[in-house]
């Protein structure tokens, strides 16, 4: 018998994840609770699971077929599964018994723990300390289906059928992971687990232990949120490493949790936004719905991932081509028209009245003909392309079906002889037949039941392999930093300043002074100027007319100096030299968040912050090339471009002002509330950017550097 000396944290353990292993392919399989538990246990014996099927249950000599036993210390050893349906009290009792026997892991059917909140809260709490390093998957779930080796850790029928390998797919909720096993898309699943509370195991952590099958192709995730977003970043990146693709499927996309704060970063952040980021780091490839999911897990199952973006379309009709250009061209996916060579040979295989083009429409004049659609694709497919994608829909009518076994039978000839991997797309997901989609799979062509989900999954593959190429390492998440204990003060102006160009960022040339030295310092520093209160109460200094700018020669200055002092009681002034020549403005700024901890946004900056919403998200560490391809998706991006013959922006300063930033956040990770620069005036190439302005919020530890 084993003791806890103290409660061992949710996560994988080493331990744990041994247990984990033990859980999803177990050696034998118990079942604890009553009658209910019948179907489960018939379900698993009826699956093909080759292991002992054990039952636990003091009232009953046998149930569902199989023996009873009254207790978990009668098994005849610790089960490395256990499926525990008892009411929520005597499940924890249950959980403490298979810790204490040496089991692998359990799943907790049981619900009314934290997600009710109050006294399920505490409840929760007692079931993951009786749990100890047993692998503990819920409560409130429904979860696991093995179909590598008919296990069914699960309370209610199931459809699918067993694989020698497949999709994983993990589901905060149990009832869309029951609905997915319902598909009649022919995705091949290698797992299906339902998570529920994650009181033990988080998403990121079965993950993790689901990357050690060599069995599975790539992974789908349904979330609502993450609870430790490091453990998921350290999943996703070895899943990019090893080659495993990710989808995820999450909802909550509104912008919940806006509010209003002191920095326009706060502002702007949103939630959504950071798991877009976390998702763009590790090309996890997000979808908005469940039938796009499938439609992913399977291409990138059967298919894989994708050498590039250039593909070649071939359809007979052209409202079908018209669908996938645009489609295509939302994803970002290349649609190259034929080489001159290649036009001149389709030419001659095509009916006169043919248009060659990507999409190529072949049109009905070779309806049914096998070899003639043969030398068409393989003449298209042969050069310049990564893929190929054959849109045509099937008929129950044996006639239509013949022509369109001949098309696709003149789709894998081609794609066999030139090596470019080919997949079909249907313009509905019933007219595929359930036949078709089984012979199509096991000759290796995706059989994709919607047109523009298939553009969407094909774009994922693309991404995916393209992340894998890029010779940047992949950067994990740092785990969040709790609050400072004390409430954070914010800086004036010029100690902002001060400490930003410690860490490399450019300010203009200026001096902070008493309303008596205004006039000296105009002098000093080239005209015109702008003029500011020093007041770390007045964060929004425009909106309090506590700024001035344009100002020529010392008299203006202090004329102005003098009105504000005698307005807002100002006592102490920044005077800069402003910048003439700025091709845009931009926003870098820096917040905290309590699960993806710091956060850094880059946007359109000025008076353009808040009335366009132009913002990238970036998670730290902050790295230049991601930088760079945030600034590339903005809409502003087109003035640092040269907007209609402006000179073009220097864009080099404002990554290298974004990297100042972002190690100045990081010196202070424990201390830093907010930051803003805003605006950064970037210049003509050549010129640099200038933090115009700048705001901090920190609260002063003895970790924090000054640089």
């Amino acid at each position: 018998m084993t003791t806890l000396a103290e409660p061992i944290p949710p996560g994988l353990t080493e331990r744990r994840r041994a247990n984990l292993k033990r859980l999803l392919k177990p050696r034998h399989v118990a079942y604890v609770g009553g009658r209910a538990m019948e179907v489960a246990i018939r379900e698993c014996v009826g699956a093909g699971f080759q292991g002992p099927v054990w039952a636990v249950n003091p009232k009953y000599e046998s149930l569902g077929g199989v023996p009873c036993f009254p207790s978990v210390e009668a098994l005849p050893e610790p089960p490395d599964a256990t499926f525990v349906a008892v009411p929520r009290e005597a499940t924890i009792a249950i959980v403490r018994a298979l810790r204490r026997a040496g089991a692998g892991g359990a799943v907790c059917y049981a619900a009314g723990y934290a997600e009710v909140g109050g006294a399920g809260e505490a409840l929760q709490e007692r079931l993951v300390a009786a749990a100890g390093e047993l692998a503990l998957i819920g409560p409130n779930c429904y979860g696991i289906l093995n179909y590598l080796d008919g296990v069914t850790l699960w309370p209610i029928e199931n459809l699918g059928s067993r694989v020698a390998r497949g999709a994983a797919f993990v589901a905060q909720s149990g009832n869309l992971a029951l609905n997915l096993t319902n598909n009649r898309r022919s995705v091949p699943f290698a797992y299906v687990i339902s998570t529920g509370n994650q009181a033990v195991l988080d998403l990121g952590d079965v993950i993790d232990v689901l990357l050690d099958d060599a069995a599975v192709t790539a992974i789908g995730v349904y979330l609502e949120a993450i609870n430790d977003i490091p453990a998921f970043a350290r999943a996703a990146a070895r899943a990019l490493v090893k080659g495993v693709p990710v989808v995820a499927l999450k909802a909550g996309t509104s912008e919940i949790g806006r509010r209003i704060a002191l920095t326009h970063t706060s502002s702007l952040a949103g939630s959504d936004a950071m798991y877009e980021a976390l998702f763009r780091r590790f090309a996890v490839a997000r979808v908005g719905r469940p039938a796009a999911l499938l439609e992913a897990l399977k291409l990138l199952s059967v298919t894989g991932p994708l050498a590039g973006p250039r593909l070649a379309v071939l359809t007979c009709s052209g409202a079908e081509a018209a669908i996938v250009a645009d489609a295509a061209a939302e994803a970002g996916i290349a649609l190259p028209p034929p080489s001159p060579e290649q036009v001149t040979r389709l030419a001659a295989l095509l009916p006169d009245f043919a248009i060659v083009a990507n999409p190529l429409d072949y049109n009905t004049s070779l309806w049914g003909d096998r070899a003639g659609l043969e030398g068409v694709f393989t003449t298209l497919m042969a050069e310049g392309y990564d893929a190929a994608l054959l849109v045509i829909d099937y008929f129950d009518k044996p006639r239509v079906r013949r022509d369109v076994d001949a098309a696709v039978e003149a789709l894998i000839a081609a794609s066999r002889s030139t090596r470019v991997p080919a997949m079909i797309a249907s313009s509905i997901p019933e007219s595929v037949p359930a036949d078709a989609q089984a012979d199509l799979i096991a000759r290796g062509i995706a059989p994709m039941q919607d047109s523009v989900d298939a553009i969407g999954a094909i774009g994922a593959a693309v991404r995916f392999a393209a992340r894998r190429r890029m010779p940047n390492p992949v950067r994990l998440v740092p785990p969040p930093v709790p609050p400072p204990p004390r409430n954070p003060v914010t800086l004036d102006e010029g100690e902002a300043k001060r400490r930003l160009v410690a860490f490399g960022l450019t300010v203009p040339a200026g001096r902070a002074v008493a309303l008596h030295g205004v006039a000296a310092a105009v002098a000093e520093v080239d005209q015109p100027v702008a003029l500011k209160v020093l007041d770390p109460m007045l964060a929004h200094k425009s909106e309090a007319g506590a700024v001035r700018v344009r100002l020529a020669g010392p008299e203006a200055a202090l004329a102005a100096a003098r009105e504000m002092a005698e307005r807002l009681g100002a006592r102490r002034f920044l005077v800069e030299a402003m910048v003439t020549d700025g091709v845009c403005e931009l926003l870098i700024g820096v917040t905290r968040d309590a699960h993806f901890g710091q956060v850094m946004l880059l946007g359109a900056g000025g008076v353009m912050t808040e009335a366009l919403g132009d913002v990238a998200t970036l998670l730290f560490p902050v790295d230049r090339a991601e930088a760079a391809e945030a600034l590339a998706r903005l809409r502003i991006a087109r003035l640092l471009a040269g907007f209609r013959g402006r000179p073009k922006g220097d864009t080099p300063a404002v990554l290298s002002a974004v990297e100042s930033i972002a190690r100045f956040a990081e010196a202070h990770r424990e201390s830093l509330d907010a930051l803003d620069v805003n605006p950064l005036i970037v210049r003509p190439e050549g010129c640099g950017a200038v933090a115009a302005d700048a705001l901090i919020r920190l609260t002063p530890t003895r970790g924090d550097a000054d640089g």
